[in-house]
């Protein structure tokens, strides 16, 4: 999938390098491929990293757990050094990395805690979904990410609200080139809290860390009930939404963006894209696949990497 994704992307985009971290053997099948377009082949590169043990498509090795990590290692490594400019990760099975001895939540978290970073922000972004025959940017950024729903409540606090409130809003500046963002924030329970008959997290932690985002001079409005905030014919109205947990907020949008959308780490020193999508270790190896996540990835991480040296 990153393959080919790679390659569809250097088709239509001139003087862009890709490089892809792996070993060579699990990409000698999409060879042929290159041969299809030589100026665009060029341009693709694979740094040989070898696999710690064999490999069968579409089946689980526990042996190649530590391989994973150390791809994202060199990625990361390479991107603070600046030898690339973004990094798109594919997906990755988490079972195997636990189940190998391995603690690992995420993507999303592994690079929080690998550069250092308080706080990171999980967000999707999706453009011209055909789903929905969208023409707006939607947007949807989350508070909390990977947890268990009984932990859900517990990690929403003022300051990891107001934190991912500060954070989307500079990010979408900084590197969206969106000048006076607009955000709109979800609450927690169901009609966001009722008044504080239905829970008081929105009362007394939500609406505090927006007020005080608002005395930021950040345009956020909220908390809103989350069954009816995702108002697709309206979205010419935000820039990004903020959500409290992962399926509160991914569920809409893949809905309307699933295959399409693009998730982007905020906050990190780096520019880190990736697919909207698992693994889906029933068609590895197959070449039935749908790349088009993966080249929606590349597209905005390039998109953003342009950005980021018009500014500098």
């Amino acid at each position: 999938m990153s393959f080919l994704g790679a390659l569809a992307f250097l088709k239509q985009v001139p003087n862009v390098n890709i490089t892809i971290l792996g070993d060579r053997s699990l990409f000698e099948d999409y060879q042929a491929e290159l041969n299809i377009d030589p100026a665009a082949a060029s341009r693709l590169q694979i740094k040989h990293i070898p696999l710690l043990d064999s490999n069968i498509f579409g089946q689980l090795n526990l042996n190649n757990a530590p391989y994973v990590l150390s791809l994202l290692d060199d990625a990361i490594d390479s991107c603070l050094n600046r030898t690339y400019d973004a990094m798109i990760t594919a997906p990755l099975q988490k079972s195997v990395m636990n189940e190998s001895g391995i603690k690992f939540t995420g993507h999303t978290e592994y690079l929080a805690e690998k550069m250092q970073v308080k706080r990171v922000v999980m967000m999707l972004s999706g453009k011209d979904c055909t789903a929905t025959k969208l023409q707006e940017d939607f947007r949807v950024a989350l508070v909390t990410t990977h947890l268990p729903l009984r932990e859900v409540p517990d990690a929403i606090t003022y300051d990891a609200v107001l934190e991912t409130i500060q954070i989307v809003h500079q990010t979408l500046k900084d590197q969206f080139g969106i000048s006076h963002p607009r955000l709109k924030v979800t609450g927690l329970n169901p009609h966001a809290g009722e008044g504080g008959h239905l829970g008081m997290e929105e009362i007394d932690i939500i609406q505090p860390a927006i007020k005080y985002a608002k005395e930021l001079a950040i345009d956020v409005t909220g908390p809103y009930p989350a069954d009816t905030l995702f108002d697709l014919s309206r979205l010419s109205e935000v820039d990004a939404f903020i959500a409290m947990y992962h399926d509160q907020g991914l569920a809409p949008f893949k809905l309307a963006c699933f295959g399409q959308g693009v998730n982007v780490t905020l906050g990190l020193p780096i520019i880190r894209t990736s697919v909207d999508h698992g693994t889906a270790l029933m068609l590895a190896g197959k070449r039935k696949a749908e790349i088009s996540s993966m080249v929606s990835a590349i597209e905005l991480a390039f998109e953003l990497a342009q950005h980021g040296t018009s500014n500098s």
